[in-house]
């Protein structure tokens, strides 16, 4: 058995989030890095004004003060900023198939991409290629391709607004909109389901607001691992008197009690801020019966109300104003019954209806959620349920309410803002075409999903990346590493080696780019690109420590590169874009009115908020107006009638998520412990109920193997995890990604969003004859 897995320990949970702990883990990092006076003078720059944006999570923030980073965001400058480098030294020890034993924190942690490589089938390694080289070995294999269409260009969401802009146009002008995205593995529900019940695909609410409202409803989401720094908005609302209501499937520590390491009291002491109010675990795919029972509960409050003679406890003349299909809504809800609820949520009907009462009794309520909530079958609706519920309360465009999905890496919602998008709007294309004076391409394309399954078809042939690691984000994992051994050219744009790395398909190149922290030096001088938190807050970053490697070259300028030795500079002269960032914003301003007076609006401090139509009761969606849902509850999370099982089976069966360790960033994994749930020196771990524990003859310690069912001829299973007794609800199990990512298979999506569900798959735990690890 694999002496990491061996080493696996279970500890108790702390009793709170944060405080002295957190800065011994940053410190840790910090010193581990070998740079460490560079990073800590990186974090004081760090989201800072005339500093750079962290290239962590989305989360806003203010500019201002001594201190704008989190530990995780501090783990994040350090894993990139380091000296160790991989090149051509590294892979003449090492060949490709022996990295594929490796794990993924072995592979980064090898240190940072030091020259462009390219992919010796011969020798099985990774040798020098010049720049020059490479982007003409680019060209030859795109000019080369029968269809446009078959070129997939991916798009991880810690690039610039800059480098996505380009890198869409590039596209476009080529003649694709194959542009597969990291969103369409996460929000991609948010913004479908937004999108048509309100008209943007967006939150509607600013930082500030999380200071104003009366309750926050925070819907599958761990801010304490994923975007720590929105523990201080919680913290600071908390203590101001705002109720936080929490629905999330495990009970976290930071939702629970946290320290702000901010404050010396909380961090040298015990003592703790209280941050939710009430929280509730639902069943895994709940979360859309719960706030069915909220507002079946609400009606009832309301009709009780309306006999009393006192007022209503919705927003009549919003809904009036501004809202369509709330019959048919009222209708829907009164339809479903409190048994569908309760069985589906897995909370009692006294447990909603204390939150429907918290909810009516609060003038302003934000709705905020992230993944638990995104990756689902039926995300769409459960997201279309919690804005109905904000619709009801006349909670969109006011101040100190709305809705926030909680978006994840730095720059995803921007890369979608300025054009990364396989189904852009008309208008987008229309303004596009003008301003360039040429045609470019408007029809549908490929998603994530739809790429995967082009390239296991060898229907698509190139694959480019633009950051990001698919090979480890995306589901189903061993078919996803088949969809990139069959391309004829794997292109991988990278700080770090990576997973993606090591499926080669005919040809592959790995093209070393800038870190975020890096002085980006073009021909008019040091640059500095631009990025859209959560709160649409556009903002500018500039590196400040010098570049690890003179090899290395810039994102934007890798794709003018690219660009330039594909199209020539006919239509666009590349070299000037990347010769000075200013020219690419000038067209993103000509082509996005938002943008208008881009670079004057950058030098306020924070930047330029875009602006949101629905926040301005401008709702641009069919409808007119903003649009009640009436959509039934999904008969059931899980559907049993597609799964080929025996009645054994079916009594063992449970429903998985796939969750992050709080030692990790996205496939990014900084070491084995999970402070905040208790787990060192390992990562292949199950969290598991302890009455399904009992009934499936398991105790703490045993040693597992985790298969999952879907209606194909795939085995999908991992092997030696180790079962942990955890507080999750009765039927429910959790686990690490991208560890358990071979277990979610490839076709089962969201409807309507094409996001895989991650946080619902239906699997056996098998004992393994090893006996059990103390």
């Amino acid at each position: 058995m694999d002496k990491q897995r061996q080493q696996v320990k279970f500890t108790t949970k702390p009793a709170k989030a944060g405080g002295i702990n957190s800065l011994k883990s940053t410190l840790k990092s910090i010193v581990q890095s070998q740079q460490p006076s560079t990073n800590i003078k990186s974090l004081l720059k760090a989201n800072q004004d005339k500093g750079f944006d962290c290239p962590g999570c989305a989360w806003g923030d203010e500019k201002q003060g001594l201190v704008q980073f989190c530990e995780n965001g501090a783990k994040a400058i350090a894993w990139e900023s380091t000296t160790k480098t991989v090149g051509a030294d590294f892979f003449a020890e090492h060949s490709v198939s022996s990295l594929r034993k490796q794990s993924d924190y072995w592979l980064e942690y090898q240190g940072r991409l030091a020259e462009p490589l390219r992919y010796n089938e011969a020798a099985d390694q990774y040798q020098p290629i010049s720049w020059k080289d490479a982007f003409a070995l680019i060209a030859k294999h795109l000019n080369g391709l029968e269809n446009v269409n078959q070129l997939e260009l991916y798009t991880s969401g810690r690039a610039s607004n800059e480098a996505a802009f380009i890198y869409q146009l590039f596209g476009r002008l080529y003649g694709t909109s194959n542009f597969p995205d990291c969103s369409n593995m996460c929000h991609e529900a948010s913004g479908v389901a937004l999108k048509e019940s309100i008209g943007v695909g967006k939150g509607t609410v600013t930082l500030k607001d999380f200071s104003l409202a009366d309750a926050i409803f925070v819907f599958g989401q761990n801010p304490g691992s994923n975007h720590p720094r929105m523990l201080n908005a919680l913290r600071k609302a908390a203590r101001n008197g705002c109720k936080i209501i929490t629905f999330n499937n495990l009970k976290e520590v930071a939702l629970e009690r946290f320290a702000s390491p901010q404050d010396p009291l909380e961090l040298l002491t015990p003592k703790a801020t209280n941050i939710s109010h009430a929280y509730y675990t639902p069943k895994l795919g709940g979360d859309m019966a719960a706030v069915r029972g909220i507002v079946k509960a609400l009606l009832a409050m309301d009709e009780h109300r309306q006999q009393t003679g006192s007022d209503s406890v919705f927003a009549e003349q919003f809904i009036r104003q501004h809202t369509s299909n709330l019959d048919e809504y009222i209708q829907q809800v009164t339809a479903t019954s409190w048994q569908q609820i309760c069985d589906q949520s897995g909370l009692s009907q006294a447990e909603l209806e204390q939150v429907a009462k918290i909810w009516a009794s609060s003038d302003k309520v934000i709705c905020c959620w992230a993944m638990g909530i995104t990756q689902h079958k039926h995300s769409v609706a459960t997201i279309q349920e919690m804005t109905n519920l904000q619709l009801l309360g006349g909670h969109i465009g006011k101040p100190g309410a709305g809705l926030c999905p909680v978006r994840g890496h730095s720059n995803v919602q921007g890369n979608r803002t300025v054009g990364i998008n396989e189904k852009p709007p008309q208008v987008f294309i229309e303004r596009l075409a003008s301003v360039v004076g040429a045609p470019v391409a408007g029809d549908h394309g490929h998603n994530v999903y739809h790429a995967l399954k082009a390239l296991l078809a060898k229907q698509s042939k190139i694959f480019i990346s633009l950051g990001g690691n698919i090979a480890q984000a995306a589901p189903d994992s061993k078919r996803v590493y088949q969809a990139l051994s069959n391309t004829e050219l794997n292109v991988q744009i990278a700080t770090k080696l990576n997973r993606s790395h090591l499926y080669t398909g005919g040809e592959a190149l790995i093209l070393p780019c800038l870190g975020r922290t890096e002085i980006d030096q073009q021909k008019s001088g040091a640059q500095y690109i631009t990025v859209e938190d959560t709160f649409s807050m556009v903002h500018a970053s500039q590196g400040n420590v010098a570049p690890v490697s003179t090899a290395l070259k810039s994102e934007v300028a890798i794709i003018a590169g690219i660009a330039n030795a594909v199209l020539g500079n006919d239509i666009i002269d590349w070299s000037e874009l990347a010769a000075d960032y200013k020219n690419i914003r000038q067209l993103i301003s000509a082509t996005l009115p938002e943008f208008n007076d881009y670079e004057q609006r950058l030098d306020h401090i924070g930047g330029f908020y875009l602006g949101n139509s629905a926040a301005e009761h401008r709702w641009l969606n069919q409808a007119g107006k903003a649009l009640f849902s009436a959509l039934p509850l999904p008969n059931e999370i899980i559907a049993l009638d597609h799964l080929a099982m025996n009645k054994q089976q079916k009594q063992r069966l449970l429903t998985m998520q796939t969750l992050r360790s709080h030692d990790q960033y996205n496939t990014t994994i900084y070491g084995m412990n999970d402070r905040y749930r208790g787990i060192s020196g390992g990562r292949n771990v199950v969290f598991v109920n302890a009455k399904d524990a009992k009934v499936q003859n398991l105790c703490d310690g045993d040693i597992v193997t985790i298969r999952s069912l879907w209606p194909d001829d795939i085995e999908r299973k991992v092997e030696n995890f180790k079962v942990h007794i955890y507080d999750i609800p009765q039927g429910n199990v959790a686990a690490y990604y991208p560890e358990t990512n071979p277990l979610i298979p490839l076709d089962s999506v969201g409807d309507r969003s094409d996001t895989p569900t991650s946080k619902s798959i239906a699997v056996l735990l098998e004992k393994q004859v090893s006996q059990r690890i103390i």
